[in-house]
């Protein structure tokens, strides 16, 4: 319970420790002991994508997200600033099923990363087209799959100064976006997690926190 308060509510771990008579240190090895025991426990992306498919499933839906972290000094802490957010943090990609319950989380990486490299490096379409499931995603993964025969990747349509959208592309992205809901209130459940309002990690460790909250998400989903 001590630990959960500091996941949930993000405490300090001083004011844990002297509520409950025990060390900051104790209560800090309890936290790492039990992210780690949970981290163990999310889904490998390969296994995650089987048993969607041997259930029934079709598709699956994939986003990006970031959490900020706080700045370091040093020029390896630049490649954590994202532009498009303009702060620091760390990149990640998540997977849900189509009900919105997360399947899967990738390794942590620097805040400037697009989805398309972050999805390219985990080899998302090859996992993919081997467990026979489509994915809907947004205009971040536009590109990623250019099989025209066989697409696996479905995006909606942008506008630009020089050329509006069709009333069919308008009604196309209507459609894409209230199938895409259920992945938006995943990470709004998994950012409930108050530890993530700035995360005070390195990436290895940060990326064993995002898995054990995965994990904690869906046991708190499906309670």
């Amino acid at each position: 319970m001590i630990v959960l308060a500091v996941l949930r509510h993000d405490q300090r771990l001083a004011d844990l420790a002297g509520g409950n008579n025990v060390s900051a240190s104790t209560v800090r090895r309890w936290r790492d002991e039990l992210i780690s025991l949970l981290a163990a426990q999310a889904p490998r992306l390969d296994r995650a994508l089987k048993k969607i498919a041997k259930r029934g499933g079709e598709v699956v839906l994939i986003d990006g997200t970031f959490i900020p972290t706080q700045r370091r000094t040093g020029k390896a802490n630049r490649r954590n600033y994202s532009g498009k957010q303009h702060r620091h943090g760390m990149h990640f990609l998540a997977l849900t099923d189509e009900h919105g319950r997360l399947v899967w989380i990738s390794a942590a990486r620097p805040g400037r990363t697009h989805d398309n490299t972050a999805a390219r490096h985990d080899r998302i379409l090859a996992h993919l087209r081997a467990a026979g499931l489509g994915a809907l995603a947004d205009l971040g993964f536009r590109g990623l799959d250019n099989d025209v025969l066989d697409p696996v990747i479905i995006t909606g349509f942008a506008a630009t100064r020089t050329r509006k959208l069709t009333p069919a592309q308008k009604d196309a992205n209507r459609v894409l976006a209230v199938g895409r809901a259920p992945v938006e209130h995943a990470f709004a459940h998994l950012k409930n997690w108050r530890t993530l309002t700035k995360l005070r990690t390195n990436p290895t460790r940060a990326t064993h926190l995002l898995r054990a909250l995965l994990v904690l998400t869906n046991l708190e989903v499906n309670r």
